[in-house]
Formats: structure tokens, sequence, C-alpha cells
């Protein structure tokens, strides 16, 4: 009996550890809407951080049935214009240039790095977010 008690509570440990994707991908959505002071280039055109989140959740709103994790997310909504083939860049505050692609992974990294370490979901996306990798 105890063997199983002991089974029971590994088991939601681990899953307690698990975030859902959605979660995931909501979690990168806030970062990117409370980036402060960051432009992000699309085609050749600069939006705000919170135009930027929501044409990422439009992309995925559409696509929704072919993402299955945030690493799909990022692919597939936050890499790339899917008219024109550019790459998505993030102008950050101190005026660092950045592929979004590649600051959304490094942002994914350090959720999932924060979540194993017992963060609260409310950390993955802070309100006034001004540092790019938490």
């Amino acid at each position: 009996m105890k063997f199983l008690g002991i089974i029971a509570f590994l088991l939601s440990a681990s899953l307690a550890l698990a975030m859902p994707p959605k979660a995931e991908i909501e979690a990168l959505l806030g970062y990117l809407k409370n980036l402060d002071g960051a432009v992000f280039i699309r085609n050749g055109s600069e939006h705000t951080a919170s135009e930027a989140a929501a044409h990422l959740r439009l992309k995925w709103e559409k696509q929704a049935g072919k993402i299955k994790t945030a690493e799909d997310f990022i692919a597939q909504c936050g890499s790339k214009s899917s008219i024109s083939g550019e790459r998505y860049q993030i102008r950050l505050k101190d005026g660092q240039l950045r592929y979004a692609d590649e600051l959304l992974t490094e942002h994914l990294r350090q959720i999932r790095k924060m979540k194993t370490l017992g963060a609260s979901p409310e950390a993955f996306a802070p309100t006034h977010a001004s540092n790019p990798t938490i």
C-alpha cells in the first residue's frame, strides 16, 4: 500500500513540473506583449510589442491544429512572415536587434528552468519586462 502511495506522489510531482504547451505559449505571448520599449519588425514595418503579441496570437489561432508544442508555435508563428518568408526581428529597448524566434526560444528555456525551480506561472510573463531573458 505504501508503494502505491509513493508512486502516486512521484507521478503527481512530475506532472506538476510539466507545463502544458498552451500555458507555455501564453507565457511567451505575455512576455512578448510586455517587452518594455521593444519594437517588433515584420516585413519591414515596425510594430509595438502588444501588436506583435496580437499578431502571433492570430497566427496561432489560425494554425491551432498544427501546433502541438511551444517549439511548434515559435517555428510556425514566431519566426517569420508566412507571406514574405522574412524573419521577424525585435529591437530591444537597449537598441539590440534580435531575431524573434531566437529570443522566444531563449525565454522558453527560462520558463522551463523556472518551472523546475518551482516558480509560479505569473513569473513567466512579467507585467513590465525590460530584460529579454528574465
